[in-house]
């Protein structure tokens, strides 16, 4: 059943047996009941009631609230005449409209009257109620109402709540109907105190200046009125004490006056982001005594996030006069954009898409269409965003269909919100249509018109949307750095810049809360600590002011964080704090990074570039079917342009890459120094370091290898003692490096995901010198032949045993938390060969929900679950097969990756001369045929590559069943006959 039918269905059982006058009294049924009732998001049901009324299927009562009934004819007794539409209103709704009997015509609401601006606001009810309450008593507290402070981050909707106050005020006749709300931004004028305080209280002629006549101030003018102070954190103390003493007294004097002699009557509302125990006057705040906290745009449910966004969504279905029709990824995408700015950014965010998409159906008259690839890159990333939150992104996913639609010229009571910094004061739609005519009639085609419209509309956007670039970058920071350090950082910085008379280059909280982060945890973690140079010490010699600053900055963090710092630190900070007023222009160790992907070594490079400021790193996206030779011409290119005389540092994730050092050394004459199993943390770790004066090669590398990530971690000494037993205990006869192999059908999917959980196990252990090396069921032998050539290996794991004499666990086992137990096993050289759990666990839908929310990032697990399921009951079903519990888990993990690398496009590669005889394997038409039953049916079409990899996992599965005790090959021949 539709969702409209479902609400019409629910409505008229509801009222059917209720006569006229009980329907008048309260019978009837309001938007929230509905929606409570039938789980619906409340947008979606006020939209569809209107919808039935305006077919003339349901009656609507005007009233507060709004209520709802069964068809009410109108000669029907006790019904008020029902509300026409004439032409001369153009195309207002009709409702019907029922009376209660005792009430007057004059005291009837018109039916397009908001009659409580606050019934209207999303989250009225849940996150919003008591913040609502709270403003109500404000207002409505005699004579004159209560002061009130709004505490919210950015763009967390202070102005919008704010102007609610002043409407709902104006709705209770306690401000004139035809007042305005007065606003005034203390940032504005917060570095000219005077200015300020004349803005707000008014001046007298000769005051200062150019103060040529009396003039009234902000305070004058809200005078039997209220007066919002946005950002009042940002008021000196000197006017926090006015405006307290005029709070006290209702009077203030004008600049330039001694005595108080003016009067007035303002209701104050004030808003910040900040603490206000911190950062503002005890004084001040002791007389405000309404505080009301507004949550931040991701505290929100997931119901009132999707109804905000259908709010801001109908603002620009209402400008452009045209349906907007979004992709549920795009929904997502626009959700998960929400990185730092709230609903504020969320606008912004909306606005851009919006513009974008009428820019590309400039030619539909009645609809944008907008899907994920018209999408900006920065909106697009909200979709992994939101991905990496499993718990929303579920919650989100219930409560989407396919596609949302939004109509113009909805009835959506949204507020006018003035002075709304994320406003634009013009509309853009028609700047977008006027030029487009323009350029059509110079003759340039659709594309170059885009071409050009589209920097337009960002820089439109980018003008009038607030700056956060450096919110962002810090919450970037957060991510990889405990807040208390950043914290601190910010709180020495001003007092550093005083003491030594100068300021920072901007990337002084990354770069000095980076490195304080790294050696914190050096010395937590029982690291060996850094040892001077002669060279250093001499340098510092130059700069004894930074030297003192550097002792004090010591001394800190040792009362902070209870942990004893070694001299030569005051010497590193020292050096740090002198790179951070000049910047070197030559002479740094570069640094080149690469990685194979589309974009894998880019994204790296873009977060270095915007914490620390540093362009200077070069990147290298090696695509996996590049070959080698190619690859390796791009990256001299890249080491000879990071060059700067000092040599440069190759940051790689594994494979042919790590090899290229000595070559590149050889031919170009650059000392280079390779890393593997790069991450975001190392590139940023090696920025940080090359960015020290003194700092060289061969420190630089040094160092990294001994780098585990900036968060910190507090080693028991039970850990410690079995890392020194490791290292204590080698393996006789052998200095070859430690692996672990991890197998699956491609190398890429599964086999990816046990790493990542292995490798954590093994930084968590404190274990470095162990390698996880995933690799494919397809030419497994081969592969294994290879490693053991270069690596002890120690152990394996996956989707299939590879017989060889090391421990092996399963993957069900992996994916039911037995890595902890599996690491200890290696770790103690157990002499056990096998991990295995003979008992098969039931595989049922919960668990396979549980194993896909835990592996993947893009695929749904609510959604995909019940596929894979009936997948693999069909291909039981149709090859006469059963497979065991433990197959039916890698099988399903196995397709799910098939699915993610498909819907992300990502690529994947299997032999040609094996793929020629793919359609011979008995296994081949079974497969095709649930493909085509259970994946192409959601429009999913795998590419022959990951058909392969399936047919191959179930031959292998099938040899080992058929021949339990001969070893399973990776190199068997595909077909069986």
């Amino acid at each position: 059943m539709k969702r409209k039918d479902r609400i019409y269905e629910f409505v008229s059982e509801k009222t059917t047996g209720s006569t006229v006058t009980e329907l008048s009294e309260g019978a009837a049924v309001t938007t929230e009941e509905v929606a409570n009732a039938l789980d619906l998001i409340r947008s979606n049901v006020s939209k569809e009631l209107n919808q039935l009324v305006r077919e003339n299927k349901l009656t609507k009562i005007s009233g507060r609230p709004v209520r709802y009934c069964r068809l009410v004819e109108e000669n029907q007794a006790g019904v008020k005449e029902v509300v026409t539409s004439p032409l001369a209103e153009g195309k207002r709704r009709i409702h019907s409209g029922l009376e209660k009997r005792e009430i007057s015509e004059q005291t009837i609401h018109p039916i397009n009257e908001i009659s409580d601006v606050f019934e209207h606001m999303i989250g009225n009810s849940s996150s919003m109620h008591n913040q609502i309450e709270q403003a109500k008593a404000a207002i409505l507290y005699p004579p004159r109402g209560l002061n009130t402070l709004v505490i919210g981050p950015t763009g967390s909707g202070k102005t919008y709540f704010a102007n609610a106050m002043f409407e709902f005020a104006k709705q209770q006749q306690l401000i004139k109907k035809t007042d305005e709300l007065i606003t005034f931004n203390c940032a504005d004028y917060s570095h000219n105190p005077e200015l300020l305080m004349s803005h707000l209280f008014g001046y007298v002629k000769g005051a200062f200046t150019g103060a040529n006549e009396d003039k009234d101030g902000l305070i004058q003018e809200a005078d039997n009125g209220m007066l919002f102070l946005d950002e009042v954190h940002r008021l000196p103390p000197e006017g926090q004490e006015m405006i307290f003493y005029f709070m006290d007294h209702g009077t203030y004097s004008k600049l330039g006056e001694t005595s108080k002699i003016h009067h007035a009557n303002v209701r104050l509302v004030c808003a910040t982001t900040e603490d206000p125990e911190s950062s503002l006057l005890k004084t001040f705040v002791r007389r405000i005594p309404i505080t009301i906290q507004l949550p931040a745009f991701n505290k929100r449910s997931a119901k009132e996030r999707i109804e905000l966004l259908k709010a801001l969504l109908s603002i620009e279905a209402n400008r452009t006069h045209k349906q907007i029709t979004l992709t549920e990824d795009v929904v997502q995408s626009l959700l998960g954009s929400v990185t730092y700015g709230n609903v504020g950014q969320l606008k912004s965010n909306i606005q851009l898409v919006c513009a974008r998409g009428f820019l590309n159906n400039i030619e539909n008259k009645g609809e944008i269409m907008i899907s994920v690839d018209d999408l900006p890159p920065n909106i697009k990333d909200g979709l992994v965003h939101l991905a990496a939150n499993r718990r929303d992104s579920g919650e989100i996913s219930k409560l989407l269909e396919p596609y949302m639609t939004i109509q113009p010229d909805s009835d959506t009571h949204v507020l006018t919100n003035r002075n709304d910094s994320y406003e634009l004061p013009y509309n853009l739609y028609e700047i977008i249509g006027d030029k487009a005519t323009l350029l059509r009639q110079q003759g340039l085609d659709q594309d170059h018109i885009n071409h050009f419209i589209k920097t337009d509309i960002n820089l439109h956007l980018k003008t009038f949307s607030p700056d956060e670039d450096d919110m962002r970058a810090e919450a970037k920071l957060a991510e990889i750095v405990d807040q208390n350090i950043i914290d601190f950082t910010k709180e020495i910085q001003t007092k550093i810049e005083k003491e030594l008379n100068y300021r920072f280059r901007d990337n002084f909280l990354y770069a000095m809360s980076l490195h304080i982060s790294s050696f914190i945890k050096r010395i937590q973690s029982g690291k060996p600590m850094r040892t001077m140079s002669k060279d250093l010490v001499a340098m510092v010699e130059d700069y004894p002011n930074e030297m003192k600053v550097a002792q004090e900055i010591k001394t800190q963090l040792e009362n902070r964080y209870n942990v004893p710092i070694p001299e030569s630190e005051s010497y590193y900070l020292a050096i740090l704090l002198v790179s951070l007023k000049i910047a070197p222009t030559s002479g740094k160790v570069g640094i080149v990074v690469a990685a194979h992907g589309s974009s894998t070594a880019t994204s790296m490079v873009q977060v270095v570039s915007q914490l620390l400021s540093d362009n200077s790193v070069q990147s290298f996206d090696m695509p996996l079917d590049m070959e080698p030779q190619t690859a390796y011409k791009e990256i001299v290119d890249c080491v000879k342009r990071a060059d700067e005389g000092n040599g440069v540092l190759l940051l790689v994730d594994m494979g042919s890459l790590s090899t290229f050092g000595n070559k590149i050394t050889d031919e170009t004459h650059i000392p280079v120094k390779v890393i593997d199993m790069v991450t975001t943390a190392m590139v940023l770790e090696a920025a940080r370091k090359a960015s020290f004066i003194d700092t060289d090669l061969a420190a630089i590398y040094s160092e990294l290898r001994e780098f585990h990530g900036y968060s910190r971690i507090n080693v028991s000494t039970e850990q410690k003692e079995k890392h020194v037993d490791l290292s204590e205990k080698p393996v006789p006869g052998t200095t070859q490096p430690k692996a672990i192999v991890a197998i699956c059908s491609t190398g890429e999917g599964t086999a990816k995901k046990i790493k990542n959980i292995l490798d954590q196990l093994l930084v968590e252990n404190l274990i470095d010198d162990i390698k996880v090396i995933p690799i494919s069921l397809v030419g497994m032998d081969h592969h294994l032949k290879k490693i053991q050539a270069k690596y002890q290996v120690i152990a394996t794991t996956g989707i299939t045993h590879p017989n060889i004499q090391v421990p092996f666990m399963p993957l069900q086992k992996v994916l039911q938390g037995g890595g902890e137990a599996f690491i200890n096993k290696v770790v103690e050289r157990d002499s056990i060969q096998s991990i295995e759990d003979h008992q098969d666990v039931k595989l049922t839908k919960e668990l396979c929900w549980q194993y896909l929310d835990e592996f993947y990032t893009f695929i749904n697990p609510h959604k995909i679950t019940d596929v894979l399921w009936q997948y693999i009951d069909q291909l039981q079903s149709d090859t006469q097969k059963k497979f065991n519990e433990s197959f039916k888990i890698n099988l399903i993990m196995h397709i799910a990756g098939a699915i993610e690398r498909t819907v992300t496009k990502g690529e994947i590669s299997a032999p040609k001369a094996e793929l020629e005889k793919l359609s011979k394997s008995e296994w081949y038409p079974a497969v095709e045929a649930v493909n085509e039953s259970h994946l192409r049916r959601i429009r999913i079409d795998l590419p022959v590559e990951e058909v392969y990899y399936i047919v191959k996992l179930l031959e292998t599965w099938q040899t080992k069943e058929e021949n339990p005790d001969q070893p399973v090959s990776g190199n068997a021949t595909l077909a069986r006959k």
